[in-house]
């Protein structure tokens, strides 16, 4: 089975045979000892350190279909490389286009991916409400933003909808992490441990939308909530909204509250907060633990992993751009 590979220290990669030879180096330039990766196993790379690698690499990867994902010291997400689409299809990109351009269609598609995600955020702040964190008040007013969606006629009424809801559902934060405060929403910087957290989280989980949207025959650069831009993955970011509280949220609860990051796993600035590598390491570790448990689907009716559930999602929205049955967004059912 292809797994993901995540690489934290600066090194060169090179092919050796069939096998990826990757040769950390450290900043006085001394070689560590070599890793060596059967490409057959590779399903893609996340890159926090500096990457060095010639074109005959990049060649072999794209091959091999093998994606390289770029991000900065300040875990933003830069870039990624991507071998030749060989799946996108002029059917599928012809009318995937004409359901952006058509007021109607595009609105049919955007409503349903806020109503799916607001959905998922009722459900976590439920999850934690019969717990005993007193979220009652959040969850009314979430349900009411809700209810507005049907009736909104544009997108930037709905992306107002989605902000109000994303900002009650934030507030909720304080109530269900222990020990660090939210503080309101803070992005670009991100201001504190827990904005921190959410940031590297909702990069993680659109570059994995942007991966799955990769192997259909979907275009990522055409969406339907967000609007698409220049050098955009925008359909990504449409994606993510239904999968941020699923993977990500829930995430950031059980690292927080069982202590499995600390404030030792933040480098603190005058006006920003990152994540230490060590607390990078935690928390992909657990997003990864996140993305390969099971449930049973009910459609399909047998076990499929969280990442599988965003595969699907990419195959529902194609069937509804061809005609073939409408979309409707995923919904935690347990």
């Amino acid at each position: 089975m292809k797994k993901t590979y995540y690489l934290f220290n600066p090194g060169r990669m090179s092919r050796k045979d069939n096998t990826l030879k990757f040769t950390p180096v450290d900043e006085s330039g001394k070689e560590g000892m070599p890793k060596y990766i059967p490409v057959e196993g590779v399903s893609d790379f996340y890159c926090f350190g500096s990457l060095d690698a010639n074109s005959a690499l990049y060649n072999f990867l794209g091959k091999n279909g093998i994606s390289v994902h770029f991000f900065d010291y300040y875990e933003h997400y830069t870039g990624s490389f991507q071998s030749k689409e060989y799946l996108l299809a002029g059917k599928m990109q012809i009318n995937q286009t004409q359901h952006y351009l058509h007021t109607g269609k595009r609105m049919a598609i955007a409503q349903k991916l806020i109503t799916g995600a607001a959905f998922n955020l009722s459900k976590n702040l439920r999850y934690y409400h019969n717990r005993g964190k007193d979220l009652e008040l959040q969850l009314a007013k979430i349900e009411h933003y809700a209810k507005e969606i049907e009736n909104t006629t544009t997108i930037p009424g709905l992306m107002g909808i989605e902000g109000n809801i994303r900002q009650v559902y934030y507030q909720a934060f304080d109530i269900i992490v222990k020990e660090h405060a939210m503080e309101g929403r803070s992005k670009q910087p991100p201001m504190n441990e827990l904005n921190a957290l959410i940031s590297f989280g909702n990069m993680m989980c659109y570059t994995l939308c942007l991966d799955q949207i990769y192997h259909t025959q979907l275009n990522p650069t055409i969406s339907f909530l967000h609007e698409p831009g220049y050098r955009r993955y925008s359909l990504a970011l449409d994606l993510a909204e239904i999968f941020k509280p699923i993977l990500v949220d829930r995430t950031i609860f059980r690292v927080l509250n069982k202590k499995e990051i600390q404030s030792k796993d933040f480098d603190f600035h005058v006006n920003k907060v990152i994540l230490k590598e060590s607390g990078k390491k935690v928390f992909i570790r657990a997003f990864e633990e996140r993305l390969n448990e099971t449930i049973k689907h009910r459609t399909l009716n047998k076990q499929v992993s969280y990442k599988s559930l965003v595969k699907l999602e990419c195959y529902k929205l194609s069937k509804h751009l061809l005609g073939m049955e409408t979309y409707q967004p995923f919904k935690i059912w347990w």
